[in-house]
């Protein structure tokens, strides 16, 4: 039995994280990496201590919204979002770090991503958002579809 890559143990604990998410349309999870250290994690729901959708129904169901589509009408914030405010909670430092994550960012997450000095994106599912690819692009933010990679 030989070992994984570290692309692929980082991958797989993507999908352990997300399996804590609280959301009823998407469980994605986000594993933040330096240096082949875990700096910080991230699943998506509701904000700390407000009640999950899993309790109390999904607003964007209600309303019929389309994925990718009107991401303000969500109580829950992206998983991208809580890693990286989890980093800045205990003083984590992430610049120069590599992001995986099960769902490619949304132009919202790839804004943060930036910001965050974040160099490198894996991840697993596309997801309906040409504008969030094209800034991480133009930001020279590498993005790998983990799926198309070949180990």
């Amino acid at each position: 039995m030989s070992r994984p890559s570290w692309d692929k143990y980082f991958m797989e604990i993507t999908s352990l994280v997300a399996s804590r998410s609280t959301c009823l349309r998407r469980k994605v999870g986000a594993v933040i990496v330096k240096d082949k250290r875990i700096l910080a994690t991230g699943y998506n729901g509701a904000p700390r201590g407000l009640p999950h959708c899993e309790e109390i129904g999904c607003l964007r169901e209600k309303l019929n919204i389309p994925s990718g589509e009107h991401q303000e009408l969500c109580r829950g914030l992206h998983a991208e979002q809580n890693a990286i405010i989890q980093a800045a909670m205990y003083g984590t430092r992430i610049e120069g770090s590599q992001l995986y994550c099960t769902d490619q960012p949304c132009i919202t997450c790839a804004k943060m991503i930036i910001n965050a000095g974040i160099i490198k994106i894996f991840y697993r599912k596309s997801y309906p958002d040409e504008l969030a690819r094209k800034l991480l692009c133009e930001a020279k933010v590498e993005m790998i579809n983990y799926e198309s990679k070949k180990e």
